[in-house]
């Protein structure tokens, strides 16, 4: 029998996922009458989203829709950082949105403290941008990690490598 149990924390955005959301997006945004001769669009880069449309109210409701097949597919809102809106070519505007991919040290600084503040016997280590929570009991661990759902964090966190 192990003597000490552990578990990652980590923030990870499923790409295939996120690729399946932004196509049922393009379709309805295809398929949509208000967006009838539209030059809306949304592309996916390596870790950033493009949207453009025509004007500010169109690229809101282009935002609208993605985000609700991204929670309709299970893709949390909270690792997105929205750019300003900028004008583009051919009088469209364009906005680009960041996706967070782990935690950052400020975060996992935030979370180190939280843990540690809980008085629970477990160890939490920041390794890079994810953390460790190590402790003897099974039970501990199942309360950190029931502690860092309900903190208001600004990413969604992922439980992985139970041991």
């Amino acid at each position: 029998m192990a003597s000490e149990y552990s578990f990652d924390i980590v923030s990870k955005v499923d790409m295939q996922e996120l690729q399946n959301a932004v196509t049922q997006a393009e379709k309805e945004i295809a398929t949509r009458f208000d967006f009838k001769g539209s030059k809306s669009e949304i592309k996916l880069e390596k870790d950033a989203l493009v949207l453009v449309s025509d004007d500010e109210y169109k690229l809101k409701s282009v935002i609208d829709i993605l985000q609700s097949k991204m929670v309709k597919r299970g893709i949390s809102i909270k690792n997105m950082d929205y750019g300003k809106i900028e004008p583009a070519s051919g009088g469209t505007v364009r906005q680009t949105i960041k996706l967070k991919q782990g935690i950052g040290q400020e975060d996992a600084k935030k979370m180190n403290i939280l843990i540690r503040d809980s008085k629970l016997k477990v160890k939490s280590q920041i390794q890079g941008d994810q953390l460790r929570v190590t402790g003897k009991s099974k039970d501990d661990l199942q309360a950190v990690i029931a502690l860092l759902r309900g903190a208001d964090l600004p990413l969604e966190l992922q439980f992985v490598n139970m041991k």
